[in-house]
């Protein structure tokens, strides 16, 4: 591909990695599902080995497209390296530290330059890009299946390519319409408060933490003012490692711990060893969790995507100062896109969705970032949908219980609102650990 589409032949030529899995059946029907990776800069190839299990029902009849969106995995990646001590400027006790952040947003750029022009990497180009493969491959009709930021890119490509489009599935959506980081503050805090209400309903669980929210809070507080530095033992290498802590990485830290139950479930008790002076519990996740991440501070294709798309439209919020995040992560995005080069987005791009295509959405009651009533949001646009909650559950669900059965049938069928769905109502909230045995009998 032409890295900008319009200079034609001119223009520096990407090459874009793709892979093909193939179907299970002898003769697979002629639709493709395209797997849509989240982040903005996942690899939808690197990150294969994790969802293949929910994609095993629709291997039954169908081949699965993996494409390295541009800027990500073999498709010329955008990263920055640095070193982890220049990831916490955004909050300590200085608090946030604006030319620090352009700055480094200037390091990063200086890095990526070298080998692309940071103004072709975003949605739409990407759109445009699948486009073309799709095309390449004899115009094969789609089925996207979306996680996360992969659900604009479904949105995106089906607004602008309706006819290439035979069922999308949106999971942990994010409706076109809003500026992504415009209320994840909001978000991540109404997902912890009802998480650790879980926590209260359980009398043990209670008696032992209390208000796990407001030790939180005071966990923060602490942090700001006397940031530690602390020992750990690395849980996949096990080598010795030091680590910064102040108010700031604590936030984000419990951030990546709401995004699923698993390790939601061990908040309440990590918190109450923090207030102890305990980091240990909280810090040995992190490199576990911190691999699973995609919005990690070293992926510059994320502020290709957003200084295009979204950061005019971001604001610091009164009502977020007080929130774990507060409003550094805006004022981060605000700060790098005053430095990160960037075009005007198209006029449409935050449009809501409109379509009669068969539409399954997927949320997760307890997402800190794609709350249920994103979904609902979008629903509002759509003919022929439904929309699953699951239970219990965090950001990106596909992969839990039946779903990955539902989701076959629904590509099959093409029939959301006739899917039997009640079998995802067993799903439901880890109990939170009580001591490091795990939780209460």
């Amino acid at each position: 591909r032409v890295e900008n589409q319009r200079d034609g032949a001119t223009g520096r030529r990407l090459a874009l990695r793709l892979a093909l899995i193939k179907s299970d059946a002898v003769a697979a029907d002629s639709d493709i599902v395209v797997f849509l990776a989240g982040g903005p800069g996942q690899s939808a190839v690197d990150t294969w080995p994790q969802v293949a299990p929910a994609f095993a029902p629709l291997l039954a009849h169908h081949h699965v497209l993996l494409l390295d969106q541009r800027g990500t995995g073999g498709s010329n990646v955008l990263e920055c390296k640095g070193d982890d001590a220049d990831k916490d400027e955004s909050g300590g006790a200085a608090g946030f530290d604006a030319a620090r952040t352009k700055q480094r947003t200037r390091e990063c750029l200086d890095q990526v330059s070298r080998h692309a022009d940071p103004r072709f990497y975003t949605t739409i180009d990407a759109v445009a890009d699948l486009e073309a493969v799709r095309q390449a491959l004899g115009a094969p009709p789609f089925d996207l299946v979306g996680v996360s930021y992969g659900t604009r890119m479904a949105q995106q490509y089906a607004m602008r390519h309706a006819d290439g489009v035979r069922s999308i599935v949106l999971d942990s959506v994010a409706p076109n319409e809003i500026a992504l980081g415009q209320d994840f503050a909001e978000n991540l805090d109404d997902a912890l408060k009802r998480q650790f209400a879980q926590c209260e309903k359980t009398p043990a669980c209670k008696s032992a933490f209390g208000d796990s929210y407001a030790s939180l809070m005071k966990l923060r507080g602490v942090l700001r003012a006397h940031p530690q530095d602390y020992s750990y033992r690395d849980p996949v290498t096990f080598e010795a490692q030091t680590k910064h802590l102040n108010g700031a990485s604590l936030a984000g830290l419990v951030r990546m711990f709401a995004y699923s139950p698993e390790t939601a479930a061990l908040l309440p008790l990590s918190i109450a060893e923090g207030l102890k002076g305990d980091y240990m519990p909280l810090a040995g996740q992190t490199q576990v969790l911190t691999g699973d991440m995609a919005d990690r501070a070293e992926n510059a294709m994320q502020l290709s995507v957003i200084c295009r798309e979204d950061a005019d439209l971001l604001a610091p919020r009164p009502q977020d100062e007080n929130n774990l995040l507060g409003n550094n992560l805006v004022k981060g995005i605000k700060a790098s896109c005053e430095v990160w080069p960037h075009e005007t987005r198209p006029a449409d791009f935050h449009t809501p969705l409109k379509t009669d295509k068969p539409v399954l959405i997927l949320e997760g009651e307890f997402d800190p970032v794609t709350p249920p009533r994103y979904g609902e949001q979008v629903m509002k646009g759509l003919g022929n949908a439904r929309l699953i909650v699951a239970k219990g559950q965090g950001h990106n669900v596909i992969g839990r219980g039946c779903i990955p059965k539902l989701v076959g049938d629904f590509v099959d069928k093409l029939d959301p609102k006739t899917l039997d769905a009640k079998c995802v109502d067993r799903l439901g909230p880890m109990p939170a650990f009580v001591n490091f045995n795990g939780a209460s009998p």
